[in-house]
This record gives C-alpha cells, sequence and structure tokens, in this order.
C-alpha cells in the first residue's frame, strides 16, 4: 500500500518599510492556505518571527518541508537568518500578475513608502510581450506613507479612513509632489477649517494625480489595470480616485478601451491585491531548484533578535573611527548635568493678587504653544500641546490649561 505523501509547502514573505506580508502556497495545487498582512512599527523580524511560528503551529511538518523566498525592502536582512532566497520586487509582483491576471495591460502597486508601474507591451516585430517597470526613487511621496502622516494629523479612526470617499467631495489643492509640501497645504486648510473629509479626498486626487504625471514617465496606463498594495486595496476613495482620473486620461489620448464595459471591470483591485509580491514570490521559486530557499527553522532568526543584533552594533562601533561622542559613562553624565536645562516652575499667584500680563500664543503646523508673561518678560506660566486637528480647539484648550495654573 502506498504511504501517504507527505506535503510541501512554499512561504512567499514581503517585508516591507511599514507592513509584513506573508502566503503560505501548496505548490502542486497553487492553493493559497495561509495569509497575513501586518503593519510592523519598525519591528520587522519580531513580526516575521511571530509569522513563522503561526505557520508552524497550522502545518506541523519538518522545516525542511518548506521552502521560503523574500521580496520587500528588508527581506534580504531577514531571509539570510532562516535560508530564504531574496526576489526582487518588481519580479516578484510581475509573475504573480503574468499567472493569475495574463490579460494585464498595466500595474500600480502602492506601499508604504514606495510606488511601482509595470507597462506591459507587445513588440510588434515579435508579437512578444514585455515589460517597462518604473519606481518612485527619490523620496516617499504619492505613497502610502503621505496617507499615514496626514490622517495622524486629522485623526480619523483606521475604519473610517478604509470608507473615506474621493468622488462627490469637493477637492482642494494639495500638492502631491512631496509629502513636506502635503503636509503644508493640509496645515493651511485646517487653518481655514475645511472638513477633514474634504482634506483627505483631496489627499487621494493629489497621490493619484503625482503617479499619473511623474511615475508613468511618460507611458499611458491601458486597460486592465490593476490596483496592489494596502493603500489602494483598503482605502475606497483611492479606489475612486484611480477610476476617476484614469478614464480621462484615456479620452484625451485616445486609447482604445472595450464599449460597454464598466470602469470597474478596467481598473480592479483583484482578490489579495496587498500579497502579490509575497505570491510572486513563490512563483519565482517554483523555476529554482529544490535545494534552494529550504527552510532552516526559526532559530537563526531568534538568535538574531536575542544576540546577533547587538553584536552588529559592537562590531560596527568597533570598527567606526574616532569614537563615539563620549569615552565612557562619567564623561555622558557629566555633559548632561552641565548642559540640562534649569526645570521650570510656574508661579504661585496669591489670592486677589494682580498681575500685570501678557499672553502670547504660537499656533504652528504640529503644535500650539502659549505662554503668559509678566510687565518684566518673566514667564509665568506656558502651556504646550500637539496638535490634534482643529487649531480653533487646540488655542481653547492651551489657554484653558493657562487659566488653571493662574486659577489654582
Amino acid at each position: 500500500m502506498e504511504g501517504k505523501k507527505e506535503q510541501r509547502l512554499m512561504i512567499g514573505f514581503d517585508v516591507g518599510s511599514t507592513t509584513v506580508k506573508a502566503a503560505v502556497v501548496d505548490p502542486e495545487t497553487d492553493e493559497l492556505v495561509w495569509s497575513d498582512y501586518k503593519r510592523h512599527e519598525t519591528k520587522q523580524p519580531e513580526v516575521a518571527l511571530d509569522f513563522l511560528k503561526r505557520i508552524k503551529e497550522s502545518f506541523p511538518i519538518p522545516d525542511d518541508h518548506f521552502r521560503v523566498f523574500v521580496t520587500g525592502s528588508g527581506g534580504g536582512s531577514i531571509g539570510r537568518h532562516i535560508g530564504a532566497k531574496f526576489v526582487q520586487e518588481v519580479n516578484a509582483v510581475s509573475l504573480a500578475v503574468e499567472k493569475f491576471y495574463p490579460d494585464t495591460g498595466s500595474v500600480i502597486e502602492l506601499g508604504g513608502q514606495d510606488a511601482k508601474m509595470i507597462f506591459y507591451r507587445t513588440d510588434e516585430k515579435s508579437g512578444k510581450k514585455k515589460k517597462i517597470p518604473t519606481m518612485n526613487d527619490k523620496c516617499a511621496g504619492g505613497t502610502g506613507a503621505v496617507i499615514d502622516k496626514i490622517n495622524a494629523k486629522l485623526g480619523i479612526p483606521a475604519a473610517e479612513l478604509c470608507e473615506q470617499r474621493h468622488n462627490g467631495i469637493k477637492i482642494h489643492h494639495i500638492a502631491g509632489k512631496c509629502g513636506v509640501f502635503a503636509e503644508t497645504d493640509v496645515n493651511g486648510l485646517q487653518k481655514q477649517s475645511v472638513p477633514r473629509d474634504e482634506i483627505m479626498a483631496s489627499l487621494f486626487d493629489s497621490i493619484i494625480g503625482q503617479n499619473i504625471s511623474v511615475l508613468t514617465r511618460g507611458n499611458t496606463l491601458t486597460p486592465k489595470v490593476l490596483l496592489l498594495g494596502g493603500p489602494n486595496m483598503y482605502v475606497r476613495g483611492m479606489m475612486e480616485a484611480w477610476r476617476y482620473h484614469i478614464p480621462r486620461i484615456w479620452d484625451e489620448r485616445k486609447v482604445p478601451v472595450p464599449a460597454g464595459v464598466p470602469v470597474e471591470e478596467l481598473i480592479i483591485v483583484p482578490k489579495n491585491a496587498h500579497l502579490f509580491a509575497a505570491i510572486g514570490a513563490v512563483e519565482f521559486g517554483k523555476d529554482e531548484d529544490a535545494d534552494v530557499g529550504v527552510f532552516q527553522g526559526i532559530k537563526g532568526l531568534e538568535y538574531y533578535l536575542t544576540f546577533g543584533r547587538e553584536e552588529e552594533k559592537a562590531i560596527r562601533k568597533k570598527s567606526a573611527d574616532g569614537g563615539g561622542l563620549s569615552k565612557d559613562p562619567e564623561e555622558l553624565a557629566a555633559f548632561k548635568e552641565k548642559y540640562k536645562p534649569n526645570k521650570f516652575t510656574p508661579v504661585n499667584f496669591k489670592p486677589d493678587e494682580v498681575v500685570r500680563g501678557f499672553i502670547g500664543i504660537d499656533g504652528g503646523s504640529t503644535s500650539t504653544k502659549a505662554v503668559l508673561l509678566n510687565d518684566k518678560n518673566e514667564i509665568l506660566c506656558k502651556s504646550y500641546q500637539l496638535s490634534k486637528g482643529n487649531p480653533i480647539q487646540d488655542t481653547i484648550e492651551v489657554l484653558g490649561k493657562l487659566r488653571e495654573m493662574v486659577e489654582t
């Protein structure tokens, strides 16, 4: 009687700038049997280790029955601890697209700090399909990082942000070229009391405009257009903004578009759009020799987290020229003591005391400050708080804190 066939699985990891994605695939059936997507909050190895532990619990097979392929900006540094093979992320994404959506004309993937487009074109002479990839190379303008930064300022809950609309909402100018420029424009809109849904919809509009004008590098997006990556998949307003702007370019440039086909079928967000790079890493691995990417277990990654990082720091410190800023803890402590700022103590006001004072308010882009001075320019009390998104309310609160200090 023939014994039961041993299960073998392939793991694809996409370790990005803000999230870690993992996909476990049965190579014989192409079935996605396990997946996850999580923000790592700068703890890429910790999240990757957690994923691996959960995968091992879900599939209790020997380590060498897994093969692992990694991609993304943090993939290489993690992959070396678990025996994984690194795959360049544009290659990974394109392999998944070509496998599951072979009739794709263009791809737009937005990540935490990168944005990429892939244009598929048919060579008129050979008839072969070729791809033209482009990727941001100077800053994170036009990516998910800008959405995160502005949303932190606006304070929109995650669930509400995902349902935030673009269509039917008034659009204001926000610079899309740079996240800092965008924040400056948002500060101005906040001070004009523009509703936050209008600000966020305007941000979506600026991000799409930035990517269409710059990232296309002179190419034209053609149907079908796949929208990939977390921002495109989870944020409704991003999908709406792409579907609003791209058809206008098609009209302007006379791009052939199938008649009567809804825009949702020409510009689509596929299932598992956030996992395409991880799935594509697995596709890459299928053509590699069987001994490539064999999972070596989690001990190497655990050692790195417990001891390896400190060892690397020690090596870098030893090899660095000129030493550190201080030669020993005692010198550092003496420096801190010498230059520590004097602790500010608010004035205690006496009952019925009359004080001539002046209030100064600094309503900045990220914080609001208020100070009470006497007629000798001495600080009587002060207040500071990070902006909560409403300059008027911020001012009321810092003034309230000053009043509380005076009256108590």
